[in-house]
């Protein structure tokens, strides 16, 4: 695989900053590639094609490869070019997501995980909270709720989107699931029943089963049986903006009636906003779930559009909860680690939401997918944000599909992975877009074969 000259100089920019352009050359490709817009094993453009694309002389771009070479980003052999690496080998994925006890098989091609790469920007940002860390290394570290600074930049996010909200409203968590873990420990009763959207996020009905709450599915956007559930249950946990597997989007009334369901059963509502900034074409218009009902509790993560890897996320909730909160989080840590989180108050101040980067590639993504599955005869709903597409199969074939594709070398998960009670929905599929577009090409074929083996390929 190749990167273009052109493609390359519109990931270094136009800000050449005042020292030497090799430097600017070798530092703005050692950022892609930490990034992931440049990949391992990429061949970087010949001198003589890259120089007058990026006005500067070979002698310039020699230069600029040999220091990548020194540190490591790139490897040089002899008629070959120069090639992208990595530090220590190849990238590792980690496990797949949603996650289980098994680890990732790194024979399969990955359909299952439904999170991007990192964002553009990401590892600037944490140079430029290696740099404010000594304000911290004076003290003990141990900041329960959160550092203030990233209080306040979650705090402005929903100020932003038209709630008010302060940093004292704002606990600080180690990810969305750690957060659900957090307000059911703090605000439920051991063995309370939880009522869950099905099919929901495998993740999310864990957390709850692992504070020793029992979760209670109703299906997605079933008004009559969420009410008729919280006759029997006082706390509910939803995803209103583009919820996972399905994509959909409540709109302000299906959001007002759900406040006037609350408030007359006195729920304790959780709202997972995790993928509210997720949206691919249009922007919504839509209030968040507190602008509708004050009392909802909020959670949110920065794993779908910053990065998983920083494991942050958060919670928002009214004043009088807090102290709760709080005490419960200390069960769980004492805090989340200051240099993620300094990272992220940067990210969240300098380039909120997704890149728009990440935006196109999750767009170009989707498509070729909703392509893919329409000439196959699967419907579904195209989703407009989210990050995975919910497929209805022409017949009840989904886990035969996913161990069809696992023959083809392809991991993926069948419907039924997604019900709360774990069974059913085998006339479903869910398939993550997080992939690069060129990386889906290359699962395509797999999931073809895999389709006609299971009889789903129209």
């Amino acid at each position: 695989m190749r990167i273009s000259a052109s493609r390359l100089g519109s990931l270094l920019g136009d800000d050449r900053g005042d020292g030497p352009a090799y430097l600017w050359i070798a530092d703005g490709i050692r950022a892609a590639v930490a990034d992931g817009r440049v990949m391992h094993g990429m061949r970087l453009p010949g001198e003589r094609e890259l120089a007058p694309a990026l006005a500067v002389s070979r002698t310039t771009i020699t230069k600029a490869y040999s220091v990548l070479t020194e540190r490591g980003y790139a490897q040089a052999k002899q008629g070959s070019g120069t090639t992208v690496v990595l530090p220590g080998g190849r990238p590792d994925e980690g496990d797949a997501e949603p996650l289980d006890d098994r680890p990732a098989d790194p024979r399969l091609l990955n359909l299952v995980q439904a999170a991007p790469p990192a964002t553009p920007g990401l590892q600037a940002a944490f140079e430029t909270a290696l740099e404010q860390l000594p304000r911290f290394t004076t003290g003990r570290g141990y900041y329960s709720l959160g550092i203030p600074e990233l209080r306040e930049a979650i705090a402005q996010r929903f100020v932003d989107r038209g709630v008010a909200t302060s940093a004292d409203q704002i606990v600080v968590t180690a990810g969305a699931s750690s957060a659900v873990g957090i307000v059911l420990t703090a605000l439920t009763a051991p063995r309370a029943a939880v009522v869950l959207e099905s099919p929901g996020y495998p993740n999310t009905v864990q957390a709850v089963r692992g504070t020793g709450r029992r979760p209670v599915g109703v299906p997605v956007g079933d008004l009559a049986a969420h009410d008729e559930a919280l006759a029997r249950a006082k706390t509910c946990l939803v995803v209103l903006d583009f919820q996972n597997p399905t994509g959909g989007l409540a709109d302000d009334e299906h959001r007002a009636q759900l406040a006037r369901i609350w408030t007359r059963r006195g729920t304790t509502p959780i709202v997972d906003e995790t993928l509210v900034e997720t949206w691919l074409d249009d922007e919504p218009q839509v209030r968040p779930m507190a602008a509708h009902h004050p009392g909802a509790i909020t959670i949110g993560s920065a794993s779908k559009t910053h990065w998983g890897g920083m494991r942050l996320g958060w919670i928002r909730a009214p004043r009088h909860l807090v102290g709760a909160l709080s005490a419960a989080r200390r069960s769980f840590d004492l805090g989340s680690p200051v240099l993620e989180q300094l990272a992220l108050d940067e990210l969240l101040r300098t380039r909120p939401g997704l890149h728009p980067e990440m935006r196109r590639m999750l767009r170009g993504s989707r498509d070729r997918l909703w392509e893919f599955g329409i000439g196959c005869g699967w419907e579904a709903t195209r989703p407009h944000g989210g990050l995975s597409i919910w497929w209805r199969l022409p017949r009840p074939r989904g886990a035969a599909l996913a161990t069809a594709a696992e023959r083809e070398g392809l991991s993926m998960l069948p419907g039924a992975a997604f019900a709360v009670d774990g069974r059913g929905l085998d006339s479903f599929l869910r398939t993550p877009f997080t992939l690069r577009p060129e990386d889906i090409d290359r699962v395509l074929p797999a999931l073809r074969a895999a389709a006609e083996r299971a009889g789903l390929s129209g």
